[in-house]
């Protein structure tokens, strides 16, 4: 299949594609006589995977990684399962600090309880004080 086909077959746009094979992701496709991209399933299975992994938040290094294990199947997995637990533990800082950021917009939002003029608004006045210590606002 064309680049276009294997976009609409994975629901993937086109300018991905070439940047996972720029990056070394997804293998270099073989080309017709007319320098067109050629893909076969193995491309779509590979690019499901990618696609997948990025839509848990995975880092493109991380995913080389589990394609190298992949690719290898052979191999002792313990890498994979330590990639892993460091990814969860990145997600759980991450919800930590969403939720410290959930709080402050809230609080910036109870500065403006109703409409009034620009001049007087407790949301833009309060973020042209600049931020507060980190340490203001406690995570519930």
């Amino acid at each position: 299949m064309r680049i276009g086909e294997l976009a609409t077959a994975t629901q993937t746009q086109v300018e991905t594609i070439r940047y996972y094979e720029r990056e070394g992701l997804l293998p270099q496709a073989a080309r017709t006589g007319g320098n067109y991209r050629i893909y076969e399933a193995v491309h779509a299975e590979r690019l499901g995977f990618i696609r997948h992994c990025r839509s848990l938040d995975m880092t493109l290094d991380e995913i080389r990684v589990l394609l190298r294990f992949k690719d290898a199947p052979q191999t002792e997995c313990g890498e994979v399962d330590a990639l892993l637990d460091e990814h969860i533990g990145h997600v759980v800082t991450r919800i930590r600090e969403l939720r410290l950021l959930e709080v402050q917009l809230r609080t910036l939002r109870a500065r403006c309880p109703g409409v009034r003029d620009a001049g007087h608004c407790g949301i833009l006045n309060g973020l042209a004080a600049g931020p507060r210590p980190s340490g203001a606002a406690k995570v519930r």
